[in-house]
């Protein structure tokens, strides 16, 4: 035995391990937690968990439990700063404290690091540089989006806009839009004679009781027929009806036979002796070979023209029913002489202002015939052709086929009436004139104007041009018309 241990005390062991757990401080009970969260990337835990893991021997126990931790890493944050100090206190068999923190120690795998830095913060990842790109496709596939709607959009609005101006009348009568086309009941007046010929049916019909002034458009009487299935039978006649009638009430007055006038003809204005004898000799029941042979010979009635055309006035007549047809056409005649007269026509000068009255009258509405007729006195100043289509068609028999353009045959025909190819007013008059067309006739209005056209048969709108290039724009705007409808008589 050493002299050391001689002089040293002996101690009991067990004593020392007494001494040992009697100087330890009173337990207190903790309740541990565990903190799920992973590192904040670039924080000093983020890089000791890190080193942590390189650190580790890789012949770690693979008998450890699964979730195995040190003390230290169990200990509250506030004590590892003494891991060593706390694992030499545990070891129980006086280790020293170094070789207990040699030993390998079972350490939890930490969360993979979102980032190693201040770097990292700022830089994209890959999944951040991927995702980004989508944002762009989608903002070019908005776009692309975006101008299809609005080209849809476009489209839509275009076919709209031709359809209305295509279809718009039928649109807006279809669904009930717009002016109604027939008359209120109770606004009927005044008188209106509407004069039917033999084999009208339902079309004349109505444009007869609207130019009369009885209904209020052209083709209402005519719907209300076909909406109503209505057959009728039409008989020639004068009948006395009133202005401003509904179309039923109309049809009401025209089956009435008390409004049928006896021996009651009327002449047209603009008709012509062709279109007027055949109704005359209806109504009165006077032959028409003996209406015929009555015209033939204006001399008889003081007329000094080569036919009686434009000299049987338009009017309404009454005949006793003992009346010959040289009486009728008499009757006639001496209402033109009436109205030369009251217009201040001389006798010499009533052949030439009937011829200009026909034109006159074919050729404008009333309200445009002091315009007609000084563009027909401009060109007869110049010596210019009159090209007037109504004189052509006269001449060729087309006149009353109901359209305003004239045939090629028409305009090319070598006839006495034809002012496309003859210079100055043709050999007759055309038609018979009214009291307005006389008028105008006399009295044109002043202007410079060379041509005109109508570029709305159905409003009669006209448009008079000085020059060719201003009129070829108005042949343009009425063939514009006639293209958007077809049914308007072109």
């Amino acid at each position: 035995m050493s002299e050391r241990e001689s002089a040293s005390p002996q101690h009991d062991p067990d004593a020392r391990l007494g001494d040992l757990f009697e100087n330890l401080p009173a337990p207190t009970r903790q309740i541990p937690t565990v903190d799920t969260s992973g590192p904040v990337p670039g924080s000093r835990r983020a890089a000791r968990e890190a080193a942590g893991r390189s650190a580790a021997p890789k012949d770690a126990d693979p008998t450890a439990p699964e979730g195995a931790t040190s003390d230290a890493d169990d200990a509250p944050r506030g004590a590892r700063g003494g891991d060593e100090t706390s694992t030499a206190a545990t070891s129980g068999d006086g280790a020293s404290a170094a070789s207990a923190a040699s030993a390998p120690r079972d350490v939890p795998e930490a969360p993979a690091p979102l980032g190693g830095g201040l770097d990292d913060l700022f830089t994209p990842t890959r999944d951040q540089a991927t995702t980004a790109r989508p944002k762009k496709k989608r903002r070019t596939g908005c776009l692309v989006a975006l101008i299809v709607v609005v080209a849809l959009l476009g489209g839509i609005a275009a076919g709209g806009i031709w359809v209305w101006n295509t279809y718009g009348d039928k649109i807006s009568e279809a669904m009930g839009w717009g002016e109604p086309k027939d008359w209120e009941p109770g606004l009927a007046t005044g008188e209106a004679l509407v004069t039917i010929k033999e084999g009208d049916t339902g079309g004349p019909v109505s444009t007869a009781l609207y130019e009369a002034g009885v209904t209020k458009t052209e083709d209402v009487f005519y719907d209300y027929l076909i909406n109503e299935n209505i057959a009728v039978t039409f008989y020639p006649g004068v009948y006395r009806l009133q202005e401003k009638m509904t179309a039923e009430a109309a049809l009401a007055a025209l089956r009435d036979e008390a409004n049928k006038l006896e021996n009651t003809v009327s002449i047209a204005e603009g008709g012509t002796i062709a279109s007027s004898l055949p109704g005359i000799a209806e109504t009165l029941g006077i032959p028409l070979e003996e209406l015929q042979a009555a015209v033939a010979d204006p001399s008889a009635y003081g007329v000094a023209a080569p036919s009686l055309e434009g000299w049987l006035f338009p009017a309404v007549y009454t005949f006793d029913p003992e009346v010959t047809a040289p009486q009728v056409i008499q009757r006639m005649v001496d209402r033109t002489r009436e109205s030369l007269t009251a217009a201040g026509v001389a006798d010499a000068d009533a052949e030439r202002v009937l011829t200009i009255a026909s034109i006159i009258q074919r050729e404008g509405k009333t309200d445009d015939f002091a315009k007609v007729s000084r563009v027909i006195q401009n060109r007869l100043d110049i010596d210019m052709l009159l090209q007037m289509d109504s004189t052509a068609q006269y001449g060729y028999g087309s006149l009353h086929e109901g359209v305003v353009s004239s045939s090629a045959e028409a305009l090319e025909s070598d006839n006495a009436w034809n002012t496309y190819i003859h210079t100055g007013l043709p050999v007759t008059p055309i038609a018979s004139p009214s009291d307005a067309a006389i008028k105008a006739a006399m009295n044109p209005a002043d202007g410079p104007w060379l041509y005109f056209v109508t570029i709305n048969l159905a409003t009669g709108e006209t448009q008079f041009s000085e020059t060719l290039a201003e009129h070829e724009q108005g042949v343009e705007k009425w063939r514009e018309w006639c293209r958007a409808n077809p049914d308007g008589g072109c």
